[in-house]
C-alpha cells in the first residue's frame, strides 16, 4: 500500500487528490499525456487549488513503483469487471451512435 500525504488520500480503496473526487489515476494519465498542472487544474477545478495538482504530481514522482503497481491493479480490476459484466453489443452500438451525433434507432 502506498503512503499518503496532504495532497493524496485513500478512500474506498482508491487514491484521490486530497479533498476531491478526482482520482490519482486521472492526474497521472493527464500528466503522462503531457498536460501541464495548470491544464489539469483547469479541467478539474474541483481539486480546489493548483498547488494540490503540483502536490499530487510530486507524490507520483516520489513513489513511481507504488503508483505503477496501484494503476496496474486498477486496470486488472477493471478488466475483471468487464469480463464478469460484459456490455451487450446493442448497447455499445447505441452509445457509438449517440457519440457520433446520429439519431439513435429505436426498436
Amino acid at each position: 500500500m502506498m503512503p499518503t500525504n496532504e495532497y493524496v488520500e485513500v478512500r474506498n480503496g482508491g487514491y484521490y487528490v486530497a479533498g476531491s473526487r478526482i482520482g490519482l489515476a486521472v492526474v497521472f494519465y493527464d500528466f503522462q499525456r503531457g498536460e501541464s498542472p495548470e491544464a489539469i487544474f483547469e479541467a478539474y477545478p474541483s481539486i480546489g487549488r493548483l498547488g494540490k495538482v503540483y502536490g499530487a504530481i510530486a507524490f507520483m514522482l516520489d513513489h513511481p513503483a507504488e503508483v505503477k503497481a496501484y494503476l496496474e491493479d486498477q486496470e486488472r480490476l477493471y478488466k475483471e469487471i468487464q469480463e464478469r459484466f460484459p456490455i451487450p453489443q446493442e448497447m455499445v452500438d447505441r452509445l457509438e451512435q449517440a457519440m457520433s451525433g446520429l439519431p439513435i434507432e429505436t426498436v
